[in-house]
Parts: C-alpha cells; sequence; structure tokens
C-alpha cells in the first residue's frame, strides 16, 4: 500500500493516522468499504461504488456512525483523488492501480494500492476453481449484501479462492468475485439472497442484459448443477472479469473467450458513465 492517503478529503501520509480516530472500525469492523479500480488517474464506476457504500451506511444507521454526505460525494471523491494522486510522486496522475474507500467512525479514509502483479497474466490465462466450501453462508443473511470492515471469513480464503455455497446446496459467491455461470443457455449469476455482495461489475453486466447472444439472468444454481456449466467466469472491481479454464476439475475451454466479451462490455459501460 501506499503512503499517501486522504481523511475526509485531507490529503494525509498513513503512519500519521490515528487509531483512535477508527477505533469502532477496528476493534469491531463497524464500517464498509469499497475497492475500485483506477486507469491512468481515472477512477472506473465510482458513483456506483459510492452509491453502495451510501445505501450499505444508511443500512445500519445505529451501528456505524456515517461520514459528513459532502465528503461522499461523487465530485468531492474525485477531488481528493486528484490531490492524492498529485501529492504523491509513487503515485502521479497516471497512476493505475486499485483505490479503496472505508467509511467507519464518522470518517472517510481513501487508500491506494497498486494493480496485481499476475492481473495480466490472469486476463490471459485466467484462475481454476477447484474446491468448494458449502454450508458457509446462509441464504438470506443480509449482512454479507454489504461490503463491511468484519471481512476475516473473506480474507482466510482469498488465496485458495474456493467456492462458497449456502445451506440449501446453492453457490452463493467467491470470496472477492462474483460468479457467473453459462448454464441452460443463458449467462446465470447467483442472487442476492444466496446471499452474495452486490457487484458493481455483476450490476453492469445484469443491467446490459445480454453478453453476446446470452441472456444474463440472476437465478440460483445448485451445486449439483456445476457439472452441466460450459463456461464460467468471475467480477470484481479490480479485474473486471476473470475466465474460469477449470471448474472442479472440469476442463471449460470456452471460458476465456467469454471473460474477454464480459471485460469488452463492461470497459463501453465504463467509457460512457465516464
Amino acid at each position: 500500500m501506499f503512503s499517501t492517503v486522504a481523511v475526509d478529503g485531507e490529503v494525509r501520509r498513513w503512519e500519521d493516522l490515528r487509531l483512535h480516530d477508527f477505533a469502532q472500525g477496528f476493534f469491531f469492523g463497524a464500517g464498509f468499504f469499497t475497492t475500485f479500480r483506477i486507469d491512468s488517474g481515472t477512477p472506473l464506476f465510482l458513483a456506483r461504488h459510492l452509491a453502495r457504500l451510501r445505501a450499505s451506511l444508511a443500512a445500519f444507521p445505529g451501528a456505524v456512525r456515517a461520514p459528513s454526505p459532502e465528503h461522499l460525494s461523487d465530485e468531492a471523491v474525485r477531488a481528493t483523488l486528484r490531490r492524492c494522486l498529485e501529492a504523491d510522486a509513487a503515485l502521479g496522475s497516471s497512476f493505475t492501480g486499485v483505490g479503496k474507500l472505508s467509511a467507519s467512525d464518522g470518517h472517510l479514509l481513501l487508500t491506494f494500492r497498486p494493480a496485481a502483479p499476475d492481473a495480466e497474466r490472469l486476463r490471459r490465462e485466467g484462475r481454476a476453481l477447484d474446491t468448494v466450501e458449502p454450508g458457509v453462508y446462509r441464504r438470506g443473511e443480509v449482512t454479507l449484501n454489504h461490503k463491511g470492515l468484519s471481512y476475516f471469513r473473506q480474507y482466510a480464503l482469498m488465496e485458495r479462492l474456493p467456492l462458497l455455497g449456502n445451506e440449501a446446496g446453492e453457490v452463493c459467491e467467491l470470496p472477492t468475485a462474483n460468479l457467473f455461470f453459462h448454464l441452460d443457455g443463458a449467462l446465470v449469476t447467483p442472487p442476492l439472497d444466496a446471499p452474495c455482495l452486490p457487484g458493481i461489475v455483476r450490476a453492469v453486466l445484469l443491467e446490459a442484459g445480454r453478453l453476446g447472444g446470452l441472456p444474463v439472468v440472476e437465478r440460483p444454481v445448485p451445486l449439483t448443477r456445476l457439472a452441466d456449466v460450459s463456461a464460467c467466469f468471475f467480477t470484481n472491481s479490480a479485474v473486471l472479469a476473470t475466465g474460469v479454464p477449470r471448474l472442479l476439475r472440469r476442463e471449460l475451454p470456452g471460458s476465456l473467450p467469454l471473460a474477454e466479451q464480459a471485460r469488452t462490455l463492461i470497459a463501453a459501460v465504463a467509457r460512457r458513465e465516464g
């Protein structure tokens, strides 16, 4: 992570932050965050990320003290981002990487990290998904529709990246991404009450309605139906769409081209939204 950060719009240094300013978020996970891609200094889908962050804060007003609304506006965050990039030569106005907004204790913290070192390899080769953790989630568990600072359950599984399932034997998500399956003539993603995070890229694809010749739909995906999947990819805001060339040790040669189609569509929407 880079040393330059911002708190409530003020450019600071990471080493100068005070723990007691973020005590509820640090000790109790009482807060929310969102991570967004930055391409050549431009944040992708920032308005969508901020809308989701504000919605999470509004859903738990008694548990999380929200930052001032003026700090959560698109204009304010863009201005803060520009000041941070200009203030740090290690970032610079053409920075490409990931930004993170964390809201807790009445403050909004903006931090930065480089793009994943294997991002280009993942675009070319994808990532195999060979393990499942069934019953990790409970259907309808509403807290998992919010990206809370209490993120250890997902963090502990990041390296292995298993498919997470619920008690009903259905697929929910990956620890850091939403899932899309080519199944029964459609591109299917699990519903929010599976549960899963309402990912920004997930929403872009659902709003598009089609990818190539496939309708994009939201419906339960039983774990038992994974043997019928003909292609698969996963989405998040940092890498957009990653193909799954092997799912539970079964080769899926159609996954990489499908993920490429998804990235093309997502990039087009990002350009339109600015």
